[in-house]
């Protein structure tokens, strides 16, 4: 074999390496674009020149093992790689070393699955550009302005016709929905008619079903799981040696091949020096990629809402500013649109006359008050409030939820009582969902798995706190071993069975041909952090009332331990609750009643509950004393909840949660005034319930819905929904017309794909890398958000000679978002401590000058010290 076949080999391999490091080439405008590029640069900047030094050094010796090295190199390799780049375990070789990591010492057998050691970011497709051929017709899709999506959230694609290409071929463009926009093919195809200059519809334009045909043509593009791995080096470096003993020494029952001479020893050990070389630059990179997607992220785009009681109730003047603000008019027509006040609804009629003056009415004085309609008052209209943070009702999160979780956690280590989510489970009816849900087996298990050890590991819960996790039968066997493993089996406290849905209309019809009957129940795990924590309060409303009736005493009660003479009737089986006084004062009770009803013809029930339906009676029936039963409300709950819906779909969600299912599981497990969260919040449900309850709350939710179902449905729970558990009597109590209102905030977080978007990493090479340490020092003299890599601008000014730094976040985004960091609550994430207040700027008061937290510290938040904030600048 020639020089000039064995560098084609060497080739070979490095282009190969290339492809399986960055990944299929996608096109258009996202973070992942931008990663693919700093991947591509890397490589071929730093890695691939490097490994050939390593490999012309360590081949001196022997150059005829090069083609085989790059040969065992590639087969190696390219077994950990995804189509996006990620590291996965996609083959696992044969040996049964791998697998002893299901035993421990402590268990027989524990959960293991191949991306156990990843984290799980997203799925998604991956467009390229396309030329169809469908019917006659020649289409072609432009990805190249495509913007990707921020995470798994579900968002539809709109085409739109861009023109006729000179070979006739039809030329569209190709987008995701924003704001609910679609594809409208009947305006396409008047588009194409235009622009071939016909006046009537002919031939030479494609019909709506073939244009629908080609889009769906188009859309079956590739899905991929994008991963980074925990600890690449580990992982990697522990992988090729069990694939190296395989290769030596051959698989397990069969005589090695290798011929053990000294020159082969030492051609096995350069090629693990060139392999563990490999994956250290591997390694170094994807060690990047895990300190963005750990990075704490900003808080985006907050606004706060607010019922017009909690206003009027300590500043008048401001309601009345209010009331006069331009904003005002967007704020009553969104008042109208979820149907609070009439379409002739006015300002003036937020007011009524009484003896005391001019006040709120009270049919509207828990209209709920978006700060996004007032931003120049917010500050007003928060600083009403002596301490902000306790003063707020809740929270709502639109994000991905391990960057919310991962975010929040300082600020609420160990303030959450309840936790309640149902995560997305391996269905194949995408659009049940807003959404990616289509996880499989290991993929779907690493995404919850990075998602509760977060909660359960970084301490999220409270140590007399509950954690409850819904799942259908795709997933059950996987939760209970999942948390198990992450929550301690000690912890475990039941498997409750929570009703589903009907079975399909039309399977009793073919009873007789179906495969397996009907599922009717999901699976709810509950977990606890205190083993020994003692719960109090598992009571079920019962749907019915129970009717009263009249029992024998000696039915009731038969304890024969206890003897003694009731109303001059001896009870010879005894009765040990009731004392001797209590029996006489229940027949009083009774005789009482009767001198009533002879005059007013009062039923037992109505006298009953009228007199506080605290009564007891007793009467003598012959020679039987009878105990008037009353109707029962409540009864003992177990873990069979088949008695009360498990969704309901008052928002439009085919699964959503039904409020019955939620008032129970936050009643058993906390009290007024505890914090409850929901990771995976769906439609809204658990925050809807948690804040009828008079709980706090925190919802976290990363799709489009986020602005469309959670928010309104929040704004209608302040404003008082009638709806789900508000017919009960209990919750009634305290929650109903006279007794609603509160006062919550809502915000979006930075995303890793944001993140992505604007790190900036050197053009050099020599600023990748120390020639003395090649790997340790990777990284660390790039800018990353330091320069905003989508602007160009510099976010932190360094002025040696004054020796002062100057950070301007605005800089991180755009002229038209510039005010859109909420850095008051992006500090009080980070560091942990609760806002008191937010201080104006006294330049400008309608901007923030200061926030100062709960202990008494303040920070400027006009110019922040670097010092503080540099975890979300610079990793």
């Amino acid at each position: 074999m020639t020089q000039g076949q064995q560098l084609t080999k060497e080739q070979q391999f490095f282009n190969a390496l290339k492809n399986i490091f960055i990944g299929v080439p996608v096109e258009g405008e996202s973070g992942y674009i931008n990663l693919m590029r700093m991947k591509a640069k890397y490589f071929e900047k730093v890695m691939m020149p490097a490994i050939q030094r390593e490999v012309e050094e360590a081949l001196r010796p022997f150059p005829e093992f090069r083609e085989e090295l790059f040969d065992k190199l590639y087969t190696f390799f390219k077994r950990y790689f995804t189509q996006s780049g990620s590291i996965g375990f996609l083959f696992t070789p044969y040996h049964q070393s791998v697998y002893e990591r299901v035993y421990t010492n402590e268990q027989d057998v524990v959960l293991f699955w191949k991306t156990a050691r990843l984290y799980y970011v997203k799925t998604d497709r991956l467009f390229r550009s396309m030329e169809v051929q469908l019917d006659g017709f020649r289409f072609f899709f432009d990805v190249s302005a495509l913007k990707h999506k921020r995470a798994s959230e579900k968002r539809e694609l709109v085409f739109e016709f861009k023109g006729c290409r000179e070979d006739g071929a039809f030329v569209f463009t190709v987008t995701y929905s924003e704001k609910g926009k679609t594809t409208k093919v009947a305006d396409i195809r008047r588009a194409i008619k235009d622009a071939l200059g016909l006046k009537n519809y002919t031939a030479a334009v494609p019909s709506e079903e073939t244009l629908e045909q080609a889009f769906r043509l188009f859309e079956r593009q590739s899905e991929v799981d994008y991963f980074i791995c925990k600890d690449a080096r580990s992982f990697l470096r522990e992988q090729f040696d069990l694939w190296l003993w395989q290769y030596v020494l051959g698989k397990p029952g069969e005589e090695p091949q290798t011929e053990w001479t000294e020159t082969r020893i030492r051609q096995l050990k350069a090629l693990k020096r060139i392999a563990y070389k490999v994956i250290d630059y591997i390694a170094a990179f994807e060690d990047e990629l895990v300190k963005i997607w750990n990075k704490p992220k900003f808080v985006l785009r907050s606004g706060y809402v607010i019922t017009l009681d909690r206003i009027a109730k300590r500043d008048e003047k401001l309601l009345g500013r209010i009331v006069e603000h331009l904003g005002f008019a967007k704020q009553l027509e969104k008042w109208k649109e979820l149907g609070m006040v009439e379409e002739d609804f006015t300002a003036e009629m937020l007011w009524q006359n009484t003896l005391a003056g001019k006040e709120l009415h009270p049919r509207y004085r828990f209209l709920p008050l978006d700060t996004k309609y007032f931003k120049d008052l917010e500050l007003q209209i928060i600083g009403l409030f002596d301490d902000l943070d306790a003063a707020l009702d809740g929270w709502l999160i639109k994000s991905e939820n391990y960057q919310a979780l991962n975010t929040i956690l300082p600020k609420f280590k160990e303030k959450v009582q309840t936790i309640y989510i149902d995560p997305p489970f391996n269905k194949e009816q995408e659009a049940d969902y807003f959404y990616s849900v289509k996880y499989k087996d290991s993929t779907w298990i690493t995404m919850l798995e990075n998602r509760l050890r977060l909660a359960k590991d970084k301490k999220l819960l409270k140590d007399t706190g509950s954690i409850f996790v819904r799942c259908d039968y795709n997933g059950n066997m996987y939760v209970r071993m999942l948390m198990n493993e992450i929550f301690g089996e000690e912890n475990f406290r039941n498997e409750i069975v929570v009703k589903r849905g009907a079975p399909k209309a039309g399977l009793f019809l073919q009873f007789e041909n179906l495969k397996s009957i009907g599922v009717t129940y999901d699976n709810i795990y509950w977990f606890s952090i205190d083993p020994e924590r003692v719960y109090g309060k598992f009571i079920k409303s019962l749907q019915e009332k129970r009717k009263s009736y009249w029992t024998s005493f000696k039915k009731i009660y038969d304890r024969p331990t206890m003897q003694y003479e009731l109303l001059g009737v001896k009870i010879t089986e005894g009765q040990w609750m009731w004392k001797k006084e209590r029996a006489v004062k229940a027949d009083e009770n009774y005789k009482k009643y009767l001198e009533i009803a002879e005059k007013t013809g009062e039923t037992l029930e109505e006298y009953w509950e009228r007199t506080g339906r605290k009564l007891e009676f007793i009467r003598r029936q012959g020679d039987s004393i009878q105990y008037w039963v009353p109707p029962k409300e409540e009864t003992l709950l177990d873990n069979n909840w088949l008695d009360i819906p498990g969704y309901s779909s008052g928002w439009g969600f085919k699964t959503e949660n039904s409020e019955i299912l939620l008032k129970r599981v936050i009643e058993s497990t906390s009290n007024e005034g505890d914090l409850v969260m929901d990771f995976f919040l769906g439609s809204g449900t658990t925050t809807a319930v948690a804040h009828k309850l008079k709980r706090k709350w925190i919802g976290v939710e990363m799709g489009e819905h986020f602005y469309t179902v959670v928010l309104p449905r929040m704004k209608k729970v302040l404003f008082y929904d009638k709806s789900g558990i508000s017919k009960e009597k209990d919750v009634k109590e305290k929650y109903n017309e006279n007794n609603a209102g509160g006062f919550f905030k809502y915000y979006e977080l930075e995303q890793y794909e944001d993140v992505l978007r604007r790190a900036s990493y050197a053009d050099d090479a020599d600023l990748f890398s120390d020639p003395n340490e090649p790997v340790r020092y990777l990284f660390l003299r790039d800018t990353k958000m330091l320069d905003n890599a989508e602007t160009g601008e510099k976010v932190m000014e360094v002025d040696l000679e004054k020796g002062t730094v100057k950070v301007d976040l605005s800089k991180l985004y755009r002229e038209e978002d510039r005010d859109i960091i909420d850095l008051a609550e992006t500090l009080s994430n980070l560091t942990g401590k609760w806002i008191k207040r937010i201080h104006p700027d006294p330049e400008d008061p309608t901007k923030p000058g200061a926030v100062e937290f709960q202990d008494g510290t303040k920070m400027d938040l006009k110019n922040p010290d670097w010092r503080v904030i540099k975890p979300l600048i610079w990793w």
